[in-house]
This record gives structure tokens, C-alpha cells and sequence, in this order.
């Protein structure tokens, strides 16, 4: 096993990873809507990473690592955890560089999530979220077979491949004040960050959290990681219970604030979404839409705001569910 990177990775790594994804991982589009300009009173730029191979900008952090990786360490394969998007990354990526994965996932996933990750051909191992620990699962998994545990967020790699998504969103739409992200673990928000303070240190960037799970909130505020319980909310992609220790000293250093939104706000925003843009998006990836939408970021009118869409993977039949409330 390959021990997580605890150095923190700058803006370079993204350079590197961007340059490591090149050709493999989609450039997603940046879209633009001028019923979205009128509503946030801004001119926003939409990176939509629910158009990435996959369905999220998780394949760009899982690819990065898993390429990083020895050729000793490849052939030990791979052992991640995840709710869904960061299993079918790691699941997808291994798949494109011939390695074996095993993902450990709740046995609540989303059943579009799970027949995915089987379907990109790694071996899923299910457990209760309320009752076990998803880490140790895997981490004794991973001893059991030689394996390397890839992290869902808290590794350098991961940070600067997610990254490369807020690189390309400041490529392809110029000069930003803000950029608003989806906050999980903090991997997207804290590379998102590292690419835009790389190109201009006077971006804002803000965290988007659900309400019901604000760890990242409530432990900057704090100055110290808190954990919390395992937050009830439509956004399970977001349902992280502490920050990591990387991610975490990131974003109190690129960060200027973390916002929540109700879950109400999350389907008013992918409704918004399909009705308005056309774009299918899940509760989690709608989180920096839905803070736009709902007036969550004072002092954005008249200014130039990168968003990030981080995923699309909605299970069917909870789609229809909220395009339809």
C-alpha cells in the first residue's frame, strides 16, 4: 500500500495533472445563460462536469493518481471508497490502465452509482454507513491483496487532479472574481482554488455545503476539524462527515468562505437546470448553482463567476422526483 500524500500539492501539481489528463479526461464545455445572468444578477460561467467521462470531475483526481502510480504498485491494484462518483472514477480509470479495483461502498448508494461502478469492472464490496467504517474496510482489504487504497479527497494527487477542472473553467472564460464550488471532502473546492490563486490570487473562492452537513463551515469557523454526524441531505455526494487534514489546510489558506443550502435549494437548482440549460445534474453537483440561485454570496452583482457543475449521476427515478416538485 502507498501511504496517502500528506504534502500539500500547489499549483504546479495541477499543471502536471492537467498535462497527465490530457486526451483521456473530457475538457468539459463552459456554458452560459442569460436566464442565469438575470437571476444572480451576474455574469456567470457554468463548468460542467456532469458532461465528464463517468459522469464527474471525480475521473479527473482517480486517473491522476492511479497514473502516478509504480508499475509494482499498479500491479497490486487498487482499493477505494466511495458513495458512487469517486467509485466509478477509480473504477473507470483503473479500466483505461489495466489494474484491478475493489470499491468499498455504502449499501445505500445510488443504484445507478452502483451498477455503474460494476459495470466499469471492479469488484464491489457493500457496507452498512450506519454501523462500520468504510476506511478500515478498505484499508483491511487492501493489505489482504498487496493493494494501494486511492482516498476519496484528502491526497495531494487527487486535490491537483480535481483541480484541473477550475484550470480549464479560467482558460476557457478568461478573467474571474469568483469561483463558486460543490464542497465534499473539499478535494474540487481546494484544487479549483490552487488553479485559480495560481493564475490570480484575487479570485474568491467559495465553498458550497449543504446545510444538514456543514463540517467544512463549522471547522473553519472553528479553526479546527469537527466531525459531524452523517448528514441526512439529497446531496450524497457531499454527505463527508470531517474535513481532511490536506483539504483542510487548504482551504483555510485559498478558501474565503463556505456557504450552505437547503435541500430545497439543491432541487430548485437542478430543476433550474434542466428547465433553463438543459443539463442534467445531480443534488451534490448542484450545490454552487443552487448558492447563486438562492442569494447565498453577497457582493457577486455585476461580477465575472465561475461555477462548477461537479456531477449528473442522478438515479432516474429521484430525477424525475425533483424536476417534477
Amino acid at each position: 500500500m502507498q501511504p496517502h500524500s500528506s504534502v500539500l500539492p500547489s499549483f504546479e501539481d495541477v499543471r502536471a495533472a492537467a498535462r497527465r489528463l490530457d486526451g483521456v479526461a473530457h475538457r468539459t464545455p463552459v456554458v452560459r445563460s442569460r436566464a442565469l445572468d438575470e437571476r444572480c444578477a451576474a455574469h456567470v460561467f457554468v463548468k460542467c462536469e456532469n458532461l465528464q467521462r463517468m459522469g464527474a470531475f471525480k475521473f479527473r483526481g482517480a486517473y491522476n493518481f492511479l497514473a502516478s502510480l509504480s508499475p509494482a504498485e499498479r500491479a497490486g491494484g487498487v482499493v477505494a471508497y466511495s458513495s458512487g462518483n469517486h467509485a466509478q472514477g477509480v473504477a473507470l480509470a483503473a479500466s483505461l490502465l489495466g489494474m484491478q479495483a475493489t470499491i468499498v461502498m455504502p449499501d445505500d448508494a445510488p443504484a445507478v452509482k452502483l451498477a455503474a461502478t460494476r459495470g466499469y469492472g471492479a469488484e464491489v464490496v457493500l457496507y452498512d454507513r450506519a454501523q462500520a467504517n468504510r476506511e478500515e474496510i478498505a484499508e483491511e482489504v487492501a493489505r489482504a491483496r498487496g493493494a494501494t487504497v486511492v482516498p476519496p479527497f484528502d491526497d495531494a494527487r487527487i486535490v491537483a487532479g480535481a483541480g484541473t477542472a477550475g484550470l480549464e473553467l479560467l482558460e476557457d472564460a478568461g478573467t474571474l472574481d469568483a469561483l463558486v464550488v460543490p464542497m465534499g471532502g473539499g478535494g474540487l473546492a481546494c484544487g479549483c482554488a490552487l488553479a485559480a490563486h495560481g493564475i490570480d490570487r484575487a479570485i474568491d473562492v467559495f465553498g458550497v455545503e449543504p446545510e444538514a452537513g456543514d463540517d467544512f463551515r463549522q471547522s473553519l469557523a472553528r479553526g479546527e476539524r469537527i466531525a459531524i454526524d452523517v448528514p441526512r441531505t439529497i446531496a450524497d455526494g457531499l454527505q463527508t462527515v470531517q474535513p481532511g487534514a490536506l483539504t483542510f489546510a487548504l482551504a483555510r489558506e485559498h478558501v474565503r468562505d463556505v456557504v450552505t443550502v437547503a435541500d430545497s435549494e439543491l432541487a430548485a437548482a437542478v430543476r433550474f437546470a434542466f428547465e433553463r440549460m438543459k443539463l442534467v445534474i445531480e443534488p451534490s453537483g448542484a450545490a454552487g448553482l443552487a448558492a447563486l440561485l438562492a442569494h447565498r454570496i453577497g457582493g457577486l452583482e455585476g461580477r465575472r463567476v465561475g461555477v462548477v457543475v461537479s456531477g449528473g449521476n442522478v438515479d432516474p427515478a429521484q430525477y424525475a422526483r425533483l424536476i417534477a416538485s
